[in-house]
């Protein structure tokens, strides 16, 4: 079988195409908007399967070159984050902040329980079976390379192919349940965004159309990205041990840019818009470049008893993001999309929650809180938490065999 190079400008291109066509898609087919699915996350899906059906013919495999922009995004689009978090904003996400990681901890928790009671009693290899679990899940890709190779050397033999598929797994359910979930709480309790989120810039698109803002926008994510990795860096020189994603001292740089301009005299609501702008741009290409690149031909590797975990997986954190997440975050419009967002890390990734998220307040209205709330701790907070339970029911697993 034959190896296809796709250069990075190329790939941009292609995922750029793929955003365009989910769009096009959800225009043709309104179950889509009905459920609000992502354009990215329709567009990418249907190029992953493309390139899936190519590699399982034996006719060609496709090598993106993705990881470095990748990362620009990602970290662009968590630097937008930070700089719209206000001091209000911050004031509000106190209480939600610790409510919602012990949420998030406890779903880890549950996530390894489920896996290693499911497998044990399907006979399974527990540190297999765990690899169905939080690492996966919770934990996404990144902790599926980290955790596997431990899992693997502990024991669990085939522990990284196991983790890395149900990651995938895990990412695709994510993108399809958010959506869905979000549209059920907040139609299911008629909740309404309140009047001073709701996003509505046809009045404002004259105000807001200024190369010198956009410049500065533009200019601004930049310079809060040079801030996070030197705060980055220097964490790391502090504390070698703990390991802490770089995109979230990206939000930590926005954060401090957004004290900064509002430290300045003036109002500064369209600039803030204009970098949201950005911001938005840069999460629906990161998205589009996650999906895109996605080997779905691995989830043909997984066992039944796996599959059968990994969709007890999906059970389990339906009925605690509907039930609990929703109700212990305060019963609202805001804890609906955090919900939502809950769903999406809790099975996949940061970005996946983000990219249900927006799409869930483009169709009822905004929650500034929210995208305050569930990157912060899907991306930070629920990385520490999440280690720290890996870590434990590792040498459960370890325990039973």
């Amino acid at each position: 079988m034959s190896t296809l190079n796709v250069g990075v400008f190329q790939t941009l291109a292609l995922a750029v195409i793929s955003i365009y066509l989910g769009e096009y898609l959800l225009k043709k087919f309104p179950i889509f908007r009905k459920y609000c699915i992502p354009a990215a996350v329709v567009g990418g899906s249907l190029i992953a399967i493309i390139t899936t059906i190519l590699h399982s013919l034996d006719l060609i495999t496709f090598n993106f070159d993705y990881k470095a922009m990748n990362t620009f995004f990602y970290n662009v689009f968590f630097a937008a984050m930070g700089l719209s978090a206000s001091l209000n904003l911050l004031k509000r996400g106190g209480k939600l902040v610790l409510i919602f990681s012990i949420l998030a901890a406890v779903l880890a928790v549950l996530q390894n329980v489920l896996a290693l009671f499911v497998g044990d009693a399907m006979g399974m290899n527990p540190l297999v079976a765990l690899m169905a679990g939080s690492t996966p899940l919770t934990g996404g890709h990144g902790n599926s390379a980290s955790f596997g190779p431990v899992a693997e050397s502990m024991g669990g033999v085939g522990a990284v192919e196991v983790a890395v598929a149900a990651a995938t797994f895990g990412l695709v359910a994510g993108c399809i349940m958010g959506g869905p979930i979000g549209r059920r709480l907040i139609e299911k309790h008629g909740l309404k965004a309140s009047d001073s989120e709701i996003v509505t810039h046809t009045d404002a698109v004259q105000n807001l159309v200024s190369q010198k803002r956009a410049h500065t926008a533009f200019f601004a994510l930049l310079i809060a990205c040079g801030i996070g990795q030197t705060l980055f860096f220097i964490f790391k020189e502090l504390m070698p041990d703990v390991k802490l994603p770089i995109h979230v001292m990206s939000m930590f740089g926005g954060i401090i840019v957004r004290f900064v301009l509002d430290a300045r005299k003036g109002d500064h609501q369209a600039l803030y818009e204009s970098i949201d702008i950005v911001g938005a741009i840069a999460l629906s290409v990161f998205v589009s470049l996650s999906i895109i690149t996605m080997k779905l031909w691995q989830l043909a590797d997984l066992a039944i008893p796996l599959i059968t975990i990994l969709a007890l997986q999906l059970v389990l954190i339906y009925f605690f993001v509907m039930f609990i997440t929703y109700r212990m975050c305060g019963k609202n419009y805001d804890s609906a999309v955090i919900a939502v967002g809950h769903t999406g890390f809790g099975l996949g990734a940061v970005p996946v929650s983000m990219a249900t998220m927006t799409s869930v307040c483009s169709k009822y209205g905004n929650s500034k809180i929210a995208f305050f709330i569930v990157p912060l701790i899907g991306g930070f907070i629920s990385n520490i938490t999440n280690a720290i339970a890996i870590t434990f029911f590792l040498n459960v697993a370890k325990g039973m065999m």
